[in-house]
Order: structure tokens, then C-alpha cells, then sequence
């Protein structure tokens, strides 16, 4: 199965989303499919539409 079969993320979820472990407010990297939060400096994965919440699946941003 490849990327574009998935559902697409929702934007309007980022209304009710805050990163789990600073509680600020995450922007949507559609090109990375991910939710970034600035504050703890990290990128949450998108998977088949679904975001991965989990501070050890997220990805350290530089």
C-alpha cells in the first residue's frame, strides 16, 4: 500500500492537538507529514493519516 491510498491528515485537528510534552501548539508539516512543535523541539510522525503522539516515535529537530 503506498502513501497516497492513506487518508490525508485532518488540519482541523491541530485545533485540539498540543504537543505531549509541552502542551504548546503544533504546526503541519505537509511535506514531512508531521506536526512540529517548536517549543520542545521536536517532529511527531503522521502515519496513514493518524498522528503519532508518542515524545520517543517523535523525531529531534536541529
Amino acid at each position: 500500500m503506498t502513501e497516497e491510498t492513506f487518508p490525508q491528515f485532518d488540519r482541523r485537528m491541530l485545533e485540539a492537538l498540543v504537543c505531549p510534552q509541552t502542551q504548546a501548539p503544533l504546526t503541519y508539516d505537509s511535506e514531512r507529514q508531521e506536526l512540529v512543535s517548536r517549543a520542545a523541539h521536536l517532529a511527531y510522525p503522521i502515519r496513514a493519516g493518524i498522528p503519532v503522539m508518542l515524545v520517543d516515535e517523535a523525531r529531534q529537530l536541529d
